[in-house]
């Protein structure tokens, strides 16, 4: 996403995906579905990358394979549209 802000000479800040998709909704054309799988991303920032985001236990133990592929599934789809947003005509 933040590609897409710097093609298009904007300046954009923070990392919270479903923020960043948001925003440029009307600008950029993105769809409402990228936004709501920007809001499942967002709920794995914190806690998949701190030991102790977690009220116990490490992230490990509470990620696993199905996590992952939802996750894998949402980011291939917003880097689909990024990419296509940014070929040539």
């Amino acid at each position: 996403m933040k590609a897409l802000y710097l093609h298009h000479d904007a300046e954009v800040w923070g990392h919270a995906i479903s923020r960043l998709l948001a925003q440029s909704v009307e600008e950029f054309g993105i769809p409402d579905q990228l936004v709501e799988r920007g809001r499942v991303l967002d709920t794995y920032y914190i806690p998949t990358r701190y030991p102790d985001a977690l009220p116990e236990g490490a992230p490990f133990e509470f990620f696993g394979l199905l996590q992952s592929e939802e996750a894998i599934r949402h980011a291939g789809a917003i880097v689909a549209f990024v990419r296509a947003a940014l070929a040539p005509p």
